[in-house]
């Protein structure tokens, strides 16, 4: 058997957005027939009510029975699975609609067809719904090969963008060093020693997440070696507003690029220098990280002195892990440019 069979494919009909997506669907076909035009006029509002129950638990135990089969689908040739997943909502709904239509005349209700036309009944019901389940699984399935496409490109473009800023950073690390040599050996050497710390906290064992506390840590690092190379022209301001959830997993290297931006492309660029101020803080819901420093007016920076590459590359890596829910700002007004990014805090 070809790898490809073996690898699974059905959608995962176990997610509660998954069931709740299969009963808007059930309730739809539902909402199709009773607006479709009848010899005998159309649903009252009884009949409708009736349909939309049948549908609905319909629907519910199809979802059941592929979320259950599904390991054992998975497992089988791929045309042998196609042929379950269809086959086996199917059966459940005939017997589903076996069981109602009986339920249905002995009391007497007469909401489906008469028991002379039982087999009508059932085997309408369970080919409306391999029809519906056929479409529902190539829909799902075609939209969760799509989502599995998006995500392996935005990693894929994750790890791109964590390989530039690294050696950015090391190459504008060691020129700072570099710088301090021969006026200041002692002074050389321990910010050698730091920036063995720094990357030995930034590349981390593994390449996993980090945390809001190593985040701060990495950035104090990183601002005390430009501050060997800056001096008095380098004035810092951490606002932290306790208390702060530092365990929060974050992406690594997130506020070292935007504060080698603000010293870069700010402070550096002055000839008095100026103060970085980070300011840190949460609420009930959210992390608040904004981060000013003074700079030249956009008009009278060279473009390739921008603040392009570290803040997009730190928008996409927050939008790959938190999605639509991080929110990022940046501009410049009366002197200072100000980049701003909130996060949702871990339920």
């Amino acid at each position: 058997m070809a790898d490809s069979e073996r690898r699974p494919w059905l959608p995962d009909f176990c997610n509660l957005r998954r069931i709740a997506a299969v009963l808007s669907v059930a309730e739809l076909v539902v909402l199709v027939i009773a607006l479709t035009p009848h010899v005998n006029g159309r649903w009252s509002l009884r009949e409708f009510a009736a349909a939309s129950v049948f549908g609905l638990w319909l629907a519910l135990i199809v979802a059941i029975v592929l979320c259950k089969a599904r390991p054992m689908i998975d497992r089988l040739p791929r045309w042998l699975g196609i042929a379950a997943a269809m086959s086996l909502p199917m059966a459940a709904a005939a017997f589903g609609a076996w069981c109602v239509q009986e339920i249905d005349i002995g009391l007497g209700y007469h909401m489906t067809l008469p028991a002379s036309e039982m087999m009508r009944f059932t085997s309408s019901v369970a080919l409306l719904t391999g029809l519906i389940t056929g479409v529902a699984l190539q829909y799902f399935t075609l939209r969760d090969q799509w989502q599995a496409q998006l995500q392996a490109h935005a990693k894929a473009q994750v790890e791109a963008l964590q390989a530039r800023i690294r050696p950015h950073f090391l190459f504008n690390s060691m020129n700072t060093i570099a710088s301090l040599v021969r006026s200041d050996p002692v002074t050389a050497e321990r910010a050698v020693v730091d920036l063995a710390d720094l990357f030995r906290a930034a590349l981390g064992v593994g390449q996993g997440e980090s945390t809001l506390a190593e985040e701060i840590e990495l950035g104090e690092r990183y601002l005390s070696i430009e501050k060997l190379r800056l001096g008095e022209r380098l004035r810092i301001d951490w606002q932290l507003l306790e208390p702060l959830p530092r365990t929060m997993k974050l992406p690594r290297l997130i506020l070292q690029p935007l504060l080698e931006n603000a010293v870069l492309h700010g402070v550096s660029r002055l000839s008095e220098g100026g103060e970085i101020a980070v300011h840190i803080a949460a609420d009930q819901r959210r992390l608040h990280v904004l981060i000013r420093n003074p700079a030249l007016p956009p008009r009278e920076r060279d473009s390739e002195h921008g603040h392009g590459h570290g803040q997009d590359s730190t928008a996409q890596r927050l939008a790959y892990q938190f999605g639509s829910a991080a929110k990022m700002t940046s501009g410049y007004a009366d002197g200072y440019y100000v980049c701003e990014f909130t996060l949702p805090l871990p339920a």
